[in-house]
């Protein structure tokens, strides 16, 4: 009979982990978990979607006549809701979770007892040296006081002791209630298991005090993750941000020169320049998403190129063989124009003839694939087998940016022969994006 006691309260932390894992499976609750200051209408809703996961618990126990008395966490779900919500959510909860007991068995101390509790925990929640404390308590006493103590934090310490008070008083507090009523008006295990040795009272509380720590143990290591992935999320924007923004300095430079040199001779000209420049600043300004269509990135290209033809001349020709059903196909934003800028300063710069630049676009099964090729010296072939591990450069840059956005889900790969040219392609997923624009084709220079 005791080892039977001591499986039931072994199933109860079992159903303490199992009923907060279900509640963690919510989207709607693992967002009030993340907010640590709540309206009255979220704290309401808090303990509306708690009360039925626990309070199905408590219906369990009665129905069954006390055979699953295990699933009955009716306290320390009340108790947890006024820890982390507050008074209205440990109270409201408290209520809603009792009204199984109350309706089928009468058990009219049911709500008294998890109401006070729930009230107790809000007023833990209130003096908490600070909220994120709450979700760092440990049921192990040992190492909660040894790792305050010697941080010297004797206002962290006496909270956890407040909260060991207060969680060992509630199921004192059942005890009392149900031995004052006789189990009449309220179930308690200390009464139902009378008479078979103290040392399962000390199993009760212990379980209990597990029992309660356990959801809130839980429930924090889903809100650790999450944070983690807000925080990675929050990162890769940034990194894409960085990495979409950047555009060399000494494109700037050598624009300027050119505009500077046009003034004088083609004040037409510069004026042409400094609008294209201009168009393109002001893109990079206001860019707030990470993907564009083809469409709108070979516009881009354009003014980036009418810029570079003007110092280049004649030397420098662009040809766009485009497939018209690819110019609404989305793509990261700023991925052409570093690439681009690779095949003028590394390919055709070195050429007295200059060269040109073939920017193709195909659609390859349902993978939209770009191409960006130059006639210009080519890549020596073991500075090509390190391309990718070389930061700083616009190749590099690129790839970086497809690993974040897409993952295993995208290819990029680099083709050149020293003396004939590079050939890059870029290959990622079909993403249409509804709306078609319009780019004007042209062969050569513009």
């Amino acid at each position: 009979m005791v080892q039977q006691h001591l499986v039931i309260l072994l199933v109860k932390l079992a159903v303490a982990a199992s009923l907060a894992s279900i509640l963690t499976r919510s989207g709607r609750f693992q967002r009030m978990l993340m907010r640590e200051e709540r309206t009255l209408t979220q704290r309401v809703q808090m303990a509306l979607v708690c009360a039925v996961i626990f309070g199905a618990g408590v219906a369990t126990r009665v129905l069954t006549n006390n055979a699953y008395s295990a699933v009955d966490l009716g306290m320390e779900g009340s108790l947890v809701m006024g820890m982390l919500g507050g008074y209205v959510t440990g109270l409201l909860a408290g209520v809603v979770i009792s009204l199984p007991a109350m309706v089928v068995k009468h058990e009219l101390m049911s709500m008294v007892l998890f109401a006070a509790v729930g009230v107790m925990g809000g007023l833990l929640r209130d003096v908490a040296p600070d909220k994120e404390f709450l979700w760092n308590f440990t049921p192990f006493p040992d190492l909660a006081f040894w790792r305050l103590l010697r941080k010297r934090d004797l206002r962290r310490m006496a909270f956890s002791i407040a909260c060991f008070v207060v969680i060992l008083s509630a199921e004192g507090l059942r005890y009392a209630l149900a031995s004052l009523f006789q189990s009449r008006f309220l179930f308690s295990f200390e009464h139902e298991w009378r008479g078979e040795g103290g040392w399962l009272i000390v199993a009760i509380f212990a379980a209990t005090l597990f029992a309660t720590v356990l959801p809130i143990k839980v429930w924090n290591s889903n809100r650790n993750e999450k944070k983690l992935e807000l925080q990675q999320m929050r990162l890769n924007e940034a990194k894409l941000a960085a990495l979409s923004n950047q555009i060399n300095p000494h494109f700037l430079f050598n624009t300027l020169n050119s505009i500077a040199s046009l003034i004088r001779l083609n004040p037409e000209q510069a004026r042409q320049v400094i609008y294209k420049l201009s168009k393109i600043l002001r893109r990079l300004l206001r860019q707030q998403e990470n993907l564009t269509t083809l469409g709108e990135e070979l516009s881009f290209i354009d003014d980036y190129l009418g810029i570079e033809m003007v110092r280049f001349g004649d030397k420098l020709k662009f040809v766009k063989e485009i497939e018209p059903g690819t110019l609404a196909m989305l793509m990261p934003s700023m991925m052409l124009q570093p690439l681009i800028e690779n095949s003028i300063r590394h390919g055709l710069s070195s050429k007295v003839e200059g060269g040109t630049i073939r920017v193709r676009s195909l659609m390859h099964g349902n993978k939209l694939q770009v191409y960006v090729e130059d006639d210009g010296v080519g890549i020596p072939e073991e500075k090509l087998a390190s391309l990718f591990e070389q930061p700083g450069i616009g190749v590099n840059n690129v790839n970086e940016r497809l690993k974040v956005l897409y993952g295993d889900n995208y290819r990029m790969w680099i083709d050149s022969r020293p003396g004939e040219g590079t050939s890059t392609c870029l290959e990622f997923p079909e993403q249409p994006s509804g709306s078609v624009v319009g780019v004007e084709f042209f062969v050569g220079s513009s």
